[in-house]
């Protein structure tokens, strides 16, 4: 799913699968970005993404972008299914408060060092984690995770008029 150019100065990018539940939650705030863009656009140069976190697409995914944004579901012990974390990459070092790592079986952390070392690194990464309660396999989130959507879709909006120019 891609709502603008091909060279976008934001990139925020679901990462999940639809099929595994709390999984999907980093599809369904995009999925809720691309609604909203309809009535309220995007800033100019936004793609939205959704991958499966895979860690060469999620480079490909940010690469050459100003701001990329990463949404992905987090397994934390002990777990707060629907808590939302929000990190970020500061001085070319990756910095989160807890021990998350994705449902996908990598770590962020993997990614980030395979794209310095690639020069392949956004000029800025934010990864909104939303604690999952169940990743088996079937469709629709949690009560908690869906409920994070929404708020996660808000922080999102609040990110992008930030990084925005004035007048775009």
């Amino acid at each position: 799913m891609d709502v603008s150019p091909a060279t976008p100065r934001i990139a925020v990018i679901g990462v999940g699968n639809d099929y595994r539940r709390d999984d999907g939650v980093g599809w369904a705030v995009v999925a809720g970005l691309a609604q909203r863009d309809v009535q309220r656009p995007l800033p100019h140069g936004t793609r939205l993404t959704l991958t499966d976190g895979e860690p060469t697409r999620l480079i490909s995914a940010w690469e050459g972008t100003d701001l990329a944004i990463l949404v992905d579901a987090a397994r934390v012990r002990p777990a707060r299914p629907g808590r939302i974390h929000r990190l970020r990459l500061h001085d070319d070092r990756w910095q989160s408060p807890h021990r998350e790592t994705s449902s996908h079986g990598f770590t962020l952390g993997d990614a980030v060092q395979l794209a310095r070392t690639l020069d392949r690194l956004p000029g800025a990464l934010l990864v909104y984690a939303v604690e999952a309660a169940d990743t088996s396999l079937g469709t629709g989130l949690s009560p908690h995770v869906s409920a994070a959507v929404e708020p996660v879709i808000a922080r999102i909006e609040e990110d992008l008029a930030h990084h925005s120019p004035v007048g775009q």
